[in-house]
């Protein structure tokens, strides 16, 4: 197996860009992060109360399952409701792609690997799509692949995933249709990256990174941060959807902090927290979990520091906006390099609210 090799940094891969909704993706637009509803797209008021946790949270595009005939009935009233785009995800009946078109939906996934009798209606797919402007997405799984490249290949390898893009972009090509943007997803990272970086190379398209079936909300979180990391930061990557076993608010959050941490997305809250050792002489797990809480939703993106020690925790604490070094008892309160403050313990996390209340830090000073 090759080794997957990170290289050197460079530019944001070039490409055009289509619009989902409101929300551009591809160019030079910010890279977007999308989830999916796990309600019963039938069932409106539970999907439209779970698109709204999901928008709360900062998802920025939601696609819904259209499995059935009664999902495709509910789209017009989802779409309508959603505060934000909604992508109707279409595996195995053209007509519901025509119903969410009609529907209202920002954006179509087709996955033609599964949709019987696809090469037949594609013409129509493509004019519909184009008249109501909206895009679609050829979303290739490396469990539903043609069969046909299946037997070519022997298994879903990063060139098989290429292939079959490429050639269900080329049936809406040969009808002048190219607002399309294109996934290639795997669960083996490895795999990911190769078909990711070979088809960033041979089109134009935005691309939707993923790694599908990633696992529960551990193992899915490391897969899915490797995989995105090492592609967004080689410049490849336009929109973004984590895969886990969770629910989906926390794939929403698990992708806003990796865009966060890669500097893809202004920073909001960010706890620089020490893993503890046997020299801390506080729950530096519990502190650390109570000043999150405390902090959550604060209007203002701020580095908190809250560190165990006193062997790197002053030094590591003043780098942050606002910080504690905790020992003996006390808690040493540090603002932008400063200390101001010692307090006992128990008043270690008020403090730091009270500080981070009362101070302008729109102010540089």
């Amino acid at each position: 197996m090759t080794l997957v090799q990170l290289g050197p940094p460079r530019l944001r891969r070039k490409c055009r860009q289509v619009m989902v909704g409101t929300v551009p993706v591809g160019g030079d637009a910010p890279i977007s992060v999308q989830s999916m509803t796990t309600t019963l797209t039938s069932d409106v008021d539970a999907t439209l109360r779970q698109i709204a946790e999901l928008t709360a949270a900062g998802c920025q595009i939601v696609r819904v399952a259209v499995p059935s005939q009664d999902d495709a009935d509910a789209l017009p009233r989802i779409a309508r409701s959603s505060k934000i785009p909604v992508i109707a995800d279409i595996h195995f009946q053209p007509r519901y792609v025509f119903a969410a078109i009609d529907a209202g939906c920002a954006a179509v996934r087709v996955n033609p690997g599964n949709i019987r009798q696809f090469d037949d209606k594609v013409k129509e797919i493509a004019d519909a799509a184009r008249n109501a402007g909206v895009p679609i997405r050829i979303g290739v799984n490396a469990g539903s692949l043609d069969k046909r490249l299946l037997v070519k290949y022997g298994r879903a390898t990063p060139e098989a995933l290429v292939e079959s893009a490429l050639w269900e972009c080329s049936l809406f090509e040969e009808h002048g249709f190219r607002d399309i943007k294109i996934s290639v997803k795997h669960h083996d990272p490895v795999v990911m990256i190769a078909a990711y970086r070979q088809l960033a190379d041979r089109c134009d398209y935005p691309l939707h990174l993923g790694v599908t079936e990633a696992g529960p909300r551990f193992q899915g979180t490391v897969k899915s941060a490797v995989a995105f990391g090492v592609l967004l930061a080689g410049g490849i990557g336009d929109t973004i959807r984590v895969s886990l076993s969770a629910p989906p608010v926390e794939e929403v959050k698990v992708g806003a902090q990796i865009l966060e941490s890669l500097g893809l997305r202004p920073r909001q809250l960010e706890i620089v927290s020490c893993p503890s050792c046997g020299r801390a002489q506080v729950d530096v797990y519990k502190l650390a979990e109570e000043v999150t809480a405390a902090f959550d939703g604060f209007p203002v993106p701020l580095r908190v520091a809250v560190m165990g020690c006193v062997v790197n925790g002053p030094g590591e604490a003043r780098e942050a906006d606002l910080g504690v070094s905790s020992g003996n008892g006390k808690g040493q309160i540090f603002v932008r390099g400063e200390v101001v403050r010692t307090v006992p313990e128990s008043q270690i996390v008020a403090t730091l609210i009270e500080e981070a209340m009362n101070r302008d830090w729109t102010d540089p000073s």
